[in-house]
């Protein structure tokens, strides 16, 4: 790896100015088209002026989770059928050159990228500088800056939420007789600030409101990063349109989503964790601080599934003849980055004996008197908290679903159908009440570049998590479970600070897998202490063969957190392709927890962590909330020689091994399952080294279990017999691939490196970008 990184090339750009507005909800109308890879149509924004955060005052009427009969008929917004005018068609004056409309046979610009602005006609967006406009005394309009690459904006305007049936409701008296800016404005003020017990009131007006007319085109244009719009003569955030419609187009090459065929060859598009997060797929508030909730109607062939984050089980409308809708909401509000979509011919898998009704597919939680006197306050933006509800806190399996392409229907249902429901009790005996009301796993194909993926109310996995038999599966299914509370419920403020996710999910990985399991305490400990032993060699090569920038959990230091004036920042190494396969965050944030919990001991750690979900859930927190939390619910005696400065020096702010972690490996004697492995070795090496008569037969089942070893050993060794599986454990399982191509160039093997060129030709036009750039790197 080169040292030498290049900010550049590394920095992901947050440009959102969300201290300035903020958008509270999106209504998303969207046809996914496989013949032209482009997802399409509009996206409505409420915004409101300002970086206000909502506290809970009160006990709301309803604490309950949205899925109910009433829940399940909210309304779905009908298609937005409004045509999309080619710019031309206006005759605005240039007020200024970059964002005027460009009168009857303006020339057609574009950028580097494709983009285009107004100028064009409406499907475009180009890159340009915002100025002056004339037309104001010399006064500068109000700028709304957007996350957005990778798209063609078609159109974007103004709503006219005041001509909605009703919405006089969401006026204060008297109402005025002319519609104005301020009117509409006040409209959305009045619906976004709604309480929570009133959210299907909230949610269907949010679907009527998005499909009113227009009232009025907006100014726009784009740079790499980012979509700017303004209003002439609207030059605060306050009084700038607060719903505003953006038609675009997604580009086949966009870096949000993946376009690719499932293991049985059908076509499928899903979001796989891209480093620019969502702003491929629709333009949105990037920043972690925007958190808003959403609503989604998504239309495909009646021949696909669409998966999606949201709190409903959604099922298909059928349209005209061939195609359907799918129609999701989430209530929580929650960083844009989070939302996720998988759209394919997905097979639900079954247990045999499930019928269409199984409860596992419904979700309802009635509210009784009970349940709110039960209902503590919390602390987050209002919403309806399934931690305020009895019912949902009791809850140790929520429904769950499982999908997978269709050849992989058997062993799911052999393996992973069995491992759910166990894993996640596991995890609410740990942590409690589940955040999120159902959950759906998906077989992601075999591009997706990691083992798995958790989003809200979703969890992708790899098919290689199916061929380790149980334990792969029901490790990494733990790990991304874990996902639901530490990354998505409790999010990080900063997202250099990977560690608050990652690390806890490691960490808690171990504990829910012993639970499902059902272990003994010493058969807990002895297993945990084996993965420590595998982690800590992991981390040592890590830190051997990695940038020492790159080895940092908090490289910011004090200014993690920090912002510009208008909410803008940059996520520090964010596009190196190299980092996604780092493992430095999940390691040494593994190891400060665990350190952390022999320290205090583990009953005492785990009812402190019981207290910091019930404290922060639905909240984004920085490294010093959690351990100034902990330092404050420890004993004295406990914290010894604990600090938040201490830990933030030895941990969190220097590169390669933490010293504490140094100490502890040192002194520490290997665990039991660490020697009996090592005498094994021994065994077989002694038995390897004898003279033998006959070929042993190869066996096929332990392979599978170890491929990725084996595969190693075959490279290490030139086992030239065995190349074959090595060819095909690069082309069917490419969340581990990556590391295996340097393996081949490494040995300098002419034989080897051609195998190396040959499988990558094969598969670069299905792999992930990022995988498929750090491959050409190793090999070009």
């Amino acid at each position: 790896m080169d040292g030498k990184l290049d900010p550049s090339r590394d920095d992901l750009p947050l440009l959102a100015n969300t201290s300035h507005i903020l958008v509270k909800h999106y209504v998303l109308d969207l046809d996914a088209d496989f013949e032209s890879q482009v997802i399409e149509g509009t996206i409505v924004l409420f915004f409101e002026p300002g970086n206000r955060v909502k506290k809970w005052n009160s006990c709301t009427e309803e604490t309950g989770q949205p899925e109910s009969d009433e829940a399940r008929t909210l309304r779905a917004p009908e298609p937005c059928r409004t045509p999309v005018t080619s710019a031309r068609t206006f005759s605005s004056k240039m007020g200024c050159h970059d964002f005027a409309i460009c009168s009857k046979g303006g020339k057609e610009t574009s950028d580097q990228d494709g983009n285009h602005d107004n100028q064009e006609q409406a499907s475009g967006i180009s890159s340009s500088k915002y100025c002056h406009d004339a037309g104001n005394h010399g006064s500068e309009d109000f700028l709304l800056v957007l996350d957005c690459c990778d798209l063609a904006v078609l159109k974007v305007e103004e709503v006219d939420v005041a001509v909605v049936p009703g919405i006089e409701k969401f006026t204060r008296p008297p109402r005025p007789t002319v519609v104005s800016e301020t009117l509409r404005n006040q409209i959305v003020r009045e619906l976004v600030t709604l309480p929570a017990e009133r959210w299907r009131e909230q949610f269907d007006y949010y679907a009527r409101c998005s499909q009113a007319p227009g009232c009025g085109e907006l100014l726009f244009t784009t740079d790499t990063w980012s979509l700017q719009i303004r209003k002439p003569g609207a030059q605060t955030a306050a009084a700038f349109p607060h719903a505003v419609r953006i038609w675009y187009k997604s580009k086949p090459e966009g870096r949000s989503v993946t376009w690719t065929s499932d293991q049985s060859g059908r076509p499928c598009v899903y979001t796989m964790g891209s480093p620019i997060n969502n702003r491929a797929l629709f333009p949105c508030q990037e920043p972690p601080v925007a958190m808003s909730t959403w609503q989604a109607t998504v239309r495909a062939a009646a021949s696909f599934v669409v998966l999606m984050s949201g709190e409903n089980s959604a099922k298909p409308t059928q349209l005209r003849e061939g195609y359907s809708s799918w129609h999701y909401y989430v209530t929580m509000p929650m960083p844009a980055s989070t939302l996720t979509i998988a759209v394919g011919a997905w097979a639900e898998v079954k247990p045999p004996s499930c019928s269409s009704g199984d409860p596992a597919t419904e979700t309802s939680f009635p509210t009784s008197e009970a349940d709110r006197r039960f209902a503590s306050a919390c602390g987050h933006l209002e919403y309806p908290c399934r931690f305020r509800n009895a019912s949902a806190t009791t809850q140790e399996i929520i429904p769950h679903r499982v999908f997978a392409p269709e050849c992989l229907q058997g062993i799911c249902q052999e393996t992973l159908l069995q491992l759910i429901p166990p894993c996640l009790s596991a995890a609410h005996s740990i942590l409690g009440t589940h955040p999120f009301p159902r959950l759906d796993v998906l077989i992601v194909p075999a591009n997706f570049p990691s083992l798995g993926m958790a989003s809200p109310h979703i969890v992708f996995l790899s098919q290689s998590t199916l061929a380790g038999g149980n334990h792969l599966c029901g490790t990494r299914l733990c790990h991304e479970i874990a996902h639901a509370w530490f990354g998505l419920a409790i999010g990080a403020r900063d997202w250099t600070e990977e560690w608050l996710s990652e690390g806890f999910a490691t960490h808690l990985e171990d504990v829910f897998w012993a639970e499902a399991q059902q272990l003994s305490p010493r058969e807990a400990q002895e297993q945990q202490e084996l993965r420590a032993c595998l982690r800590w060699r992991r981390l040592q090569d890590e830190v051997q063969n990695s940038a020492e920038e790159m080895q940092v959990l908090r490289p910011n230091k004090e200014k993690t957190g920090h912002v510009n004036e208008s909410g803008a920042s940059v996520i520090k190494h964010g596009l190196n392709p190299e980092k996604i396969f780092m493992q430095v965050h999940y390691l040494k944030g593994y190891f400060l927890l665990r350190f952390l919990t022999k320290r205090l001991g583990e009953e005492t750690y785990f009812s402190f962590l019981r207290k910091f979900v019930h404290t922060f859930h639905g909240q984004l927190i920085l490294s010093q909330d959690f351990l100034q939390m902990l330092l404050e619910n420890i004993p004295e005696e406990k914290r010894l020689e604990l600090s938040v400065e201490n830990l933030f020096r030895d941990w969190l702010e220097s590169s390669g091994i933490p010293k504490p972690l140094q100490r502890e490996r040192q002194a520490g004697a290997e665990c039991g399952l660490a020697r009996q492995v090592s005498a094994e070795v021994t065994k077989w090496i002694r038995v390897n080294r004898r003279p033998r008569k006959r070929k042993r037969r190869e066996n096929e089942e332990v392979f599978e279990k170890v491929r990725h070893r084996w595969c190693e050993l075959i490279v290490k060794h030139k086992y030239t017999e065995a190349y074959k599986n090595v060819e095909r454990f690069l082309q069917e399982d490419q969340a581990m691939g990556v590391y295996l191509y340097g393996e081949l160039m490494v040995q300098e093997d002419a034989r080897q490196q051609r195998l190396a060129h040959a499988c990558f030709e094969l598969t670069k036009g299905t792999m992930d970008g990022a995988s498929a750039q750090v491959v050409a790197e190793m090999l070009f």
